[in-house]
């Protein structure tokens, strides 16, 4: 019997360095691209192109709708001024030397808004950030007990001057904490101690204030339309006052949290009673420091700063016939939950029956599990352990990146 022939083993397939091309290019969806700014980085239209470039590596001829976003904060005045310009208002933009919450003299721009039927009036369009915001390294050099919103008020007062009587004011990314109180001082209101003496608009001495002396306030302000937007709907004191939820953020020690918290609700009672208004557990007082407190107190009403975006914006149209949506801002949190600009445009897209990704430069992993309910995925841009610094430096080319990996990710769940 002849030994058996050993048989030749298969001959050996290794994986492929590139994996094979498609016979036939797989076509592009419709993307709507509605990041808001990445803080200290990519404003919102600058962001939009990043993620437009990276999709534009896989998909060449993409139809992205471009929608940047804001919700209150920093960059909501140049989402205002390019949204306004598209819907056919004359948008005039321009710059004011006032008091930053420092004290040291800033420029701030604000906007002046025409429509163009000519029958509707101006309005102006204020940005809180560009007078009193925490990017402003000077001012953050300075204590938080030394900050205040004098500037906003000159800013108001200066435009009641050329005639202004509405007013859009976003409200966020400030460095303030003291209720608005130097805002209502720029505007003439006066803050007495028990002896009868002046008290600095300052979160160090809000606990000495007896009495909010109204007799010199701007009496033009009876007349105005305040609209505020807000991405926060937190109250002015408590658990999720403005102190304890956004205090620690702005330099206010733990050791303080307390005890200014408790100042600033003394305050609000005295104001409260100089206006006839009861407004510091109202949502949004306690958007901006509390600067929200000070304008509902003097008439103003809340809206989402987010919500208004969108529409100035054209979500809801550019959504029509998309096939997806990508979100993003600088940090997803639990306050991105609460009403920020990514939530909002995934909450549009989802009633448009559209799928809403979230690609931001840090995810927080605790609040991951509730953005999950509202997204169809969650990413962050850094490719590995990083500074904050270079996360800055990169994030144009970071968010490219990442936009061009969620493409290559639809093109293989499509398939």
């Amino acid at each position: 019997m002849s030994p058996e022939k050993k048989r030749a083993p298969p001959p050996t397939q290794p994986f492929p360095d590139v994996l094979p091309s498609r016979s036939v290019p797989p076509v592009s969806p419709v993307v709507v691209l509605a990041p808001d700014t990445f803080k200290g980085s990519l404003t919102a239209s600058e962001a939009c192109a990043s993620m437009a470039g990276g999709l534009r590596r896989v998909w060449p001829q993409v139809e992205v709708r471009l929608c940047p976003m804001a919700d209150g904060g920093e960059g909501t005045l140049e989402v205002i001024f390019a949204g306004a310009a598209d819907a056919g208002s004359r948008v005039v933009r321009q710059v004011r030397a006032v008091r930053a919450a420092g004290g040291h003299s800033t420029a701030a721009a604000y906007g002046i808004v025409e429509d163009s039927d000519g029958r509707s009036g101006r309005s102006a369009i204020v940005e809180v950030a560009q007078i009193v915001g925490i990017t402003d390294r000077g001012t953050m050099a300075i204590p938080v007990e030394s900050r205040s919103t004098q500037g906003v008020g000159e800013l108001l007062r200066a435009l009641l001057d050329e005639g202004l009587r509405r007013f859009q004011i976003a409200l966020g990314g400030t460095s303030t904490n003291e209720g608005g109180a130097g805002m209502l001082e720029a505007l003439g209101a006066r803050l007495l101690d028990s002896s009868g003496a002046a008290v600095p608009p300052l979160p160090s001495a809000l606990d000495r204030i007896e009495r909010v002396d109204l007799t010199a306030l701007d009496p033009r302000l009876a007349e105005c339309e305040l609209v505020l937007l807000s991405d926060v709907d937190n109250p002015l004191c408590g658990p999720c006052g403005t102190t304890l939820t956004f205090g620690p953020q702005k330099g206010v020690t733990d050791a303080d949290l307390a005890k200014l918290d408790v100042a600033l609700a003394r305050y609000a009672d005295r104001v409260e009673s100089a206006l006839g208004r009861r407004v510091a557990e109202s949502p949004g007082a306690g958007a901006a420091g509390g600067l929200g407190f000070a304008l509902l107190a003097l008439g103003g009403t809340l809206r989402s700063g987010a919500e208004f975006v969108a529409d100035l914006v054209g979500l809801d149209a550019a959504l029509q016939g998309a096939h997806w949506l990508i979100a993003g801002e600088g940090r997803s949190d639990a306050q991105t939950l609460r009403g920020k600009a990514p939530l909002v445009a995934a909450r549009r897209a989802r009633a448009a029956g559209v799928p809403a990704t979230l690609l931001s430069g840090a995810l927080d992993a605790a609040a991951l599990p509730e953005l999950g309910r509202h997204f169809d995925g969650c990413f962050a841009i850094a490719a590995g352990p990083t500074t904050l610094a270079a996360s800055i430096a990169n994030a144009a080319a970071l968010l490219a990146d990442g936009a061009e990996q969620l493409a290559r990710l639809w093109d293989a769940a499509r398939d």
